[in-house]
């Protein structure tokens, strides 16, 4: 397993999380839609400005309606710059969505899934509140409608929480199989919390992980109020003491 660290900065902060991931102990960077997509026709400005960052590009976030072009440019730009993984966040509310829109979503994201597992790359769909797919039974739906391995799940741990879902181990362990990418994040009273300082079961999920063998990206998805230098420092110490060494 591989940890990450993902959070959203100001524009003149950003460099500071370019030179400060790797020191403070993560392997990457999960960037954010604002934290890439300004570059995505000056790739080589993106990668002038990421040199020397080892995996500062690695996994992109990109937020966005579901638009074919667009999603096309976001992974052809993430073969260029060495990507390993596009977690897509559907711009789309939930609310009036069918099953059957749900397939034909799924259907559209799976096309887009398969052109980048030939390009080397692996899309991840990121389950968020209030977006089509949100709870366990969408998960359902929406990847009994595809090819296995075409989509993967980014699991969100705080956006369950946010929509209802209150056995998260459970969640994990059921859909094991699909899951490529998880964030890790706190929550309580409505808010985004550092790792440790909300009201989830983060060691049970942990476990959860542990005992589905779970290989993939670990990232600290920092949404709180927190400065980025403790959200850097506080959430990797809360890993070290408490996420399992690899064997």
């Amino acid at each position: 397993m591989r940890i990450a660290f993902s959070k959203p900065v100001a524009p003149d902060e950003f460099p500071t999380l370019l030179a400060e991931f790797g020191p403070a102990g993560y392997d990457a960077l999960q960037l954010k839609t604002g934290q890439f997509l300004p570059w995505l026709h000056s790739r080589a400005e993106f990668a002038a400005l990421t040199r020397g960052h080892e995996g500062a590009s690695a996994v992109l976030v990109y937020f966005d309606e579901l638009d074919d072009d667009r999603l096309a440019d976001v992974l052809d730009f993430a073969k260029e710059v060495g990507t390993e993984t596009v977690v897509f966040c559907h711009n789309r509310s939930r609310e009036g969505i069918t099953t059957d829109e749900r397939v034909q979503l799924a259907r559209q994201l799976e096309a887009h899934g398969k052109r980048a597992r030939d390009a080397g790359i692996r899309l991840s769909l990121h389950h968020h509140f209030d977006q089509p797919v949100m709870l366990p039974e969408d998960v359902r739906e929406f990847w009994s409608a595809i090819e296995p391995g075409a989509v993967g799940l980014t699991v969100d741990t705080a956006h369950l929480a946010k929509s209802g879902v209150t056995d998260i181990p459970g969640f994990i362990r059921e859909f094991a199989p699909i899951i490529d990418n998880i964030h890790l994040k706190d929550y309580a009273e409505g808010e985004w919390r550092l790792v440790g300082q909300g009201e989830l079961d983060l060691d049970g999920i942990l476990a959860a992980l542990a005992d589905i063998g779970f290989d993939g990206w670990l990232c600290i998805d920092e949404e709180s109020t927190a400065s980025l230098d403790d959200g850097l420092r506080i959430s990797h110490a809360w890993l070290d003491k408490h996420l399992a060494p690899a064997p």
